[in-house]
This record gives C-alpha cells, sequence and structure tokens, in this order.
C-alpha cells in the first residue's frame, strides 16, 4: 500500500527537479559547445597519424552517453561522416605517397604499405574532427548561438544580427525554388531541360533571394539594427560550470591524444 502523497502548502514554491548530467550538457551554451570542439581540431590539424586520432575517436565514443545524445539520433546525425570518411580514403589509398611495401601497381594507381597506413589515419582523422563538431552542434538554436556570439564572446553586433537573419532566410530557398518551378511550368515553360533552363532558373533564384534581402535590410535599418547605441538583448545568455567543464573535456581529449601520439612517436607534423 503506497503512502497518500501530501498536498502541496500554500505560498509554497517546490524545489525544481534535479536535471541528469546529460541534459545539463545538453542545454549547455552553444559558444561553449564551438569553444570544445576548437582545441580537438586544432590538435587534428598539425598531425595525421593513426594513433592521435584512434585515441581522440575512441575517447569521443566513450563520452557520447554523456552528450545527452541517443545512438539512435547519433548514428542519424553522424551517418553523412561515416560515410565520407572513408571514400576520401579510397583516394589516399591508391594516388597517395608511395612507400613501403608494394601491394599493387598500376599506371598512376600504387598501393603501398605507406598509402594504407596513410589512409587509415585519414579515416580516424575525420572521424575524430567531424563527430564531436556534428554532435555538438545537432539540434543548436541559430539564435541562441547570435545570442551567444554576442554577449559572450562580444561580437559586433550588427555582423551576429546580420548572419542571424541571412541565415534563417536560407529555409525560404527551398520554397522559392518550387515556387519558381511552378511558375515556369505554369507559363509552358517546365518541360525545357537542360543547363540553360537550369541557368535561368537559378538566375531568378537570385533575383528573388537579393530583393529579399533588401526588404530586409530596409526593415532592420528601420527597426535600429543599423545604429550605434548598444542594444539590449531579449533573452541574456550565460556561461555557467557546465559550459566550462564542457570546454576542459574538450582540451583534455586533444591534449590525451597528442600526448599518447607524441609518446608512441607516431607523430606526423603535415608541415614537416
Amino acid at each position: 500500500m503506497t503512502a497518500p502523497i501530501a498536498p502541496a502548502r500554500p505560498g509554497v514554491r517546490s524545489a525544481p527537479p534535479a536535471r541528469s548530467l546529460p541534459a545539463r550538457v545538453a542545454a549547455a551554451n552553444p559558444v561553449a559547445r564551438l569553444i570544445a570542439s576548437a582545441p580537438i581540431v586544432l590538435g587534428f590539424v598539425l598531425t595525421i597519424d593513426p594513433v592521435s586520432a584512434g585515441v581522440a575517436l575512441a575517447l569521443e565514443l566513450l563520452l557520447m552517453p554523456l552528450i545527452g545524445i541517443g545512438w539512435r539520433r547519433f548514428w542519424k546525425v553522424t551517418a553523412i561522416a561515416w560515410v565520407l570518411a572513408p571514400l576520401g580514403a579510397v583516394t589516399i589509398l591508391l594516388y597517395g605517397q608511395a612507400s613501403g611495401e608494394v601491394y599493387f601497381s598500376w599506371a598512376l594507381v600504387h598501393v603501398t604499405a605507406g598509402s594504407a597506413a596513410l589512409a587509415i589515419a585519414s579515416v580516424l582523422r575525420v572521424l575524430a574532427i567531424a563527430l564531436p563538431a556534428i554532435v555538438l552542434f545537432a539540434g543548436v538554436d541559430p539564435t541562441d548561438l547570435a545570442d551567444g556570439l554576442g554577449q559572450i564572446v562580444r561580437l559586433p553586433q550588427r555582423f551576429v544580427i546580420g548572419a542571424l537573419a541571412g541565415l534563417r532566410m536560407l529555409a525560404l530557398l527551398g520554397d522559392d525554388w518550387r515556387a519558381i518551378t511552378l511558375a515556369r511550368r505554369a507559363r509552358g515553360l517546365g518541360d525545357r531541360r537542360g543547363p540553360g533552363a537550369l541557368l535561368r532558373q537559378c538566375f531568378g533564384l537570385l533575383v528573388l533571394a537579393l530583393r529579399r534581402g533588401g526588404l530586409l535590410a530596409t526593415a532592420m535599418e528601420a527597426r535600429g539594427f543599423g545604429g550605434d547605441t548598444p542594444r539590449t538583448w531579449a533573452r541574456p545568455s550565460s556561461f555557467g560550470r557546465v559550459d566550462a567543464a564542457l570546454i576542459g573535456v574538450g582540451t583534455l581529449v586533444a591534449a590525451v591524444a597528442v600526448t599518447a601520439s607524441v609518446l608512441t612517436g607516431s607523430w606526423r607534423f603535415i608541415g614537416g
């Protein structure tokens, strides 16, 4: 028999339920997500070796449950990276720098031990860079990112608001393309195919985009977005301990991966 639930006393506000760690990370500031991925990108831009990329990829996969994204959604949003990374490595495998034992050779194609190792390192490197960037920015609201860039990073307000407005307008390009297609079909031009028809339709889309951009700029100027007076923000953007911890985890992953590469002698500086 369960105990009866005591009614809430009037005038007493109940404490908000404690959020789990994945929920806190999922609600992290977009600026923190951007900064957290920067050390990983910077570390792997300087080297191309399988050890650093492999260690970083393993750590990232272990930390994925803490991000607050389910595995089903993880595979869905990162599917493009898992497909493109091996495809890019095929070119390196066939036409990369030839070194070591030769496995296959025909005309310009040379599959060697060195090109195979370079292809494997390239796959791991692309995945180690792309996966955290995709996962951290999956579902980020552009308005929240603009608020963070304007209030925390202190980027110029005109640039931030203008970029946000332009990003919001990108969603309308698909509707404009369909409207132009229907309009051309109504005029009897829909059956025409070829580069010329495609070029004319692209030019019409460009004209519509420029017109909408001009109207949007005029409307924003009329509302004071072009003035020099500091503007207020409707939604304040805060930076807390979870955001700092997220940046620390990104830095730690990059540091551990680079250290493992240096200690094992696998570090391969790209410019060297």
